[in-house]
């Protein structure tokens, strides 16, 4: 069966300079959000040129291809494997030089592109062996990873059971333009990815004259206060080995030196690794901003976005995919030591199908991965080869699947 797998990277290696151009075309449209017209435009004509089952998302731009395996099985239900790539771009003005970059004020410095062109090259080299696959394959193409939850919408929809059922299994990859070394190719069982929620925080005091604090409930001293004590909560009441992060990334009060303002405004991110330590977190925040702003006579507001849960890999589909891609890039799997405190939406997938969400290198042989500018900077850039990377591994790990090889 080793042969097959060869056989699928070689015959994406052939169709590699035509998906870097399909990723080039990308890089240069990129659409931000739920609602990517022309994105979506270049991708359906893939889809429609393969000739698959199609159920389009009503709420974002979202397709689900499906693709109908023609062996027989003598399973008591066909397997079904579900391959997902995103679609959207950042609100980021590209700064890299290429001759391809985007001149629209956004860009693909997430690796989107990336991901797209690599699900098409599998998808591809699927239909191709449709009639060795002893079930289906759905291809998710999703907008709005970014913060837009455009997986959920695609849930929420129902399009996880466009084949008939919700899949056994769910993959996924995701490109670095730095971290990781040139050739890396890897993920961990358990937390590869954290949780991300944020916190809005808005301390309603009693301005004033600044020269008489006294006479005033000054918001700013307790939005201060907030802020140290988050950092003494996470060190002193979480386990240091269930890590969480809590980060106030702005901090508003005011408008002049001698005038206490009525309110200060605060904004968490918080991360986590776990739903426990999810949960507490966002309780105690909540607690240590409500009575630290009670006990100066004052009121806390608090609203919570929550917005991805932790992107927890299956262990037993981990030991899948370790052996599936080690034996087809030799050397080049390897172990993601600690998780990474970036969020995924193909969380979302995975609180739904065991599966496993997998790292690829986008970075240059001879470059140094620990200076370069990492995914979402205006100078981040991504090897074209990491294209053909994904789409191997996406491809191959739906083959084993559904050719008899693999456990279902």
């Amino acid at each position: 069966m080793k042969e097959s797998f060869h056989s699928i990277a070689q015959d994406i290696a052939a169709l590699a300079p035509e998906l870097s151009s399909i990723r080039h075309e990308l890089h240069q449209i990129p659409e931000v959000g739920l609602h990517l017209p022309k994105t979506a435009a270049r991708v359906r004509a893939e889809i429609d040129a393969l000739g698959l089952e199609v159920h389009e998302c009503e709420s974002a731009t979202g397709f689900m291809a499906v693709l109908r395996g023609g062996a027989c099985t003598a399973a008591a239900r066909r397997p079904i494997v579900l391959l997902r790539a995103d679609m959207d771009a950042l609100p980021v003005q590209e700064d890299t030089g290429l001759d391809w970059a985007s001149t629209n004020g956004n860009m693909h410095a997430c690796g989107h592109d990336l991901h797209t062109a690599g699900l098409i090259g599998a998808m591809r080299v699927l239909c191709a062996r449709r009639e060795e696959l002893a079930g289906d394959v759905v291809f998710m193409f999703q907008s709005g990873e970014e913060g837009w939850h455009g997986a959920q919408h695609m849930i929420n929809e129902g399009l996880l059971d466009a084949a008939g059922r919700t899949p056994d299994h769910a993959y996924g990859v995701h490109v670095w333009s730095s971290r990781y070394p040139a050739g890396y190719i890897g993920t961990r069982p358990g937390p590869m990815m954290a949780s991300s929620d944020s916190m809005a925080i808005t301390i309603h005091g009693h301005g004033g004259h600044g020269s008489a604090p006294h006479e005033t409930r000054d918001p700013i001293p307790v939005a201060a206060s907030i802020v140290t004590e988050a950092q003494v909560m996470v060190a002193r009441e979480f386990n240091i080995f269930d890590p969480v992060v809590a980060t106030c990334g702005q901090i508003h009060a005011g408008t002049i030196a001698n005038v206490i303002p009525n309110t200060a405004f605060l904004e968490f991110t918080l991360r986590t690794l776990s739903s426990a330590s999810r949960e507490r977190l966002i309780r105690r925040l909540r607690e240590l901003a409500e009575h630290t702003a009670a006990a100066h006579g004052m009121r806390a507001e608090c609203k919570l976005v929550e917005l991805y849960p932790v992107t927890m890999n299956d262990p037993d589909e981990y030991e899948f995919a370790a052996d599936t891609i080690s034996s087809v890039f030799p050397e080049r799997w390897q172990l993601q030591e600690t998780p990474m405190a970036a969020a995924e939406d193909f969380s979302q997938v995975l609180e739904k199908i065991p599966g496993v969400f997998i790292g690829v290198s986008a970075v240059n042989p001879g470059e140094d991965h620990t200076s370069l500018p990492f995914n979402h900077s205006p100078h981040a850039r991504f090897r074209d080869d990491a294209i053909a990377d994904a789409a191997t591994i996406l491809a191959t790990l739906a083959y084993r699947r559904l050719s008899g090889s693999g456990t279902s």
